[in-house]
């Protein structure tokens, strides 16, 4: 198989944590900005080439996402794990599914499993409502690479405190999210990274999820030419405030921020 190296375009779909920013009920400072970039989905991002859309999780936020982005088609659904704010929006399918008969989705056996058990009325071979969203399922390990519309796609295994979960390398771009470790086998799928996008959650530590401390000490071992910061809690402050304390190379993603990498 020949890989080719188009110029990948990465949008933000989502940069916020679980409960979205602002999360409901908050009294934080942080959720009555103005700054449109404060105001933050669940995590999620779309990479495209050519005339391909790889969505990267797909979670509650997925339809209002597609809309604001003015998606007109994808080509398939790639799962970091099974979170609720990373797959609450499978439903959310369904016009896709009008479009391809079946949407790809690439997801770890433990994931598909989950997936069965939350939307058995998608995975249903008798009785099928009609309009159920229909799904063709690949399954992927951090084990083995494997080809998307002749574009490589590397998984790399990442730990979300005890759970194993998804990251994936698309030529020289990385998309991690809800990382806390990452084994020395797993980070040598990480060199001569352009871009590396990775968990940032807020200042104070947390049992699952990067701090910016760890982000920022995890970015500088990998020392890709450039990292976003995404899944951002409220707690770690205004957008335009945050950004300031970072290293020149380290950005704060935001909600319809779009990245192109020319290889």
């Amino acid at each position: 198989m020949n890989y080719t190296t188009p110029q990948l375009k990465i949008t933000f779909l989502g940069t916020g944590t679980s409960t979205g920013v602002p999360m409901i009920a908050s009294k934080h400072p942080v959720a009555k900005s103005k700054d449109p970039r404060d105001k933050r989905l669940r995590s999620s991002i779309m990479i495209s080439w050519d005339d391909k859309n790889y969505v990267i999780d797909c979670g509650p936020d997925f339809r209002q996402q597609m809309l604001r982005e003015e998606v007109q088609s994808i080509n398939g659904i790639l799962f970091t794990h099974e979170h609720a704010d990373h797959i609450a929006g499978l439903d959310d399918i369904r016009p896709f599914g009008f479009q391809l008969g079946k949407v790809p989705i690439y997801t770890s056996e433990s994931v598909l499993r989950i997936l069965k058990k939350r939307y058995d009325y998608i995975f249903a071979t008798k009785n099928r409502y009609p309009s159920a969203p229909s799904v063709n399922p690949h399954i992927i390990s951090h084990k083995q690479a494997f080809n998307l519309s002749e574009v490589l796609v590397t998984p790399i295994e990442v730990m979300h405190g005890n759970l194993p979960i998804l990251g994936y390398r698309f030529n020289t771009i990385a998309y991690i999210t809800d990382a806390k470790t990452i084994s020395k086998t797993e980070q040598k799928k990480l060199q001569n990274l352009d871009v590396l996008i990775i968990t940032g959650l807020r200042k104070e530590p947390h049992n699952t999820h990067f701090n910016i401390e760890e982000a920022l000490n995890f970015i500088k071992q990998i020392n890709p030419k450039k990292a976003y910061l995404t899944h951002v809690s409220e707690q770690l402050g205004f957008h335009a405030e945050a950004e300031k304390e970072l290293p020149q190379n380290v950005f704060l993603a935001y909600d319809g921020l779009i990245l192109t990498v020319n290889k």
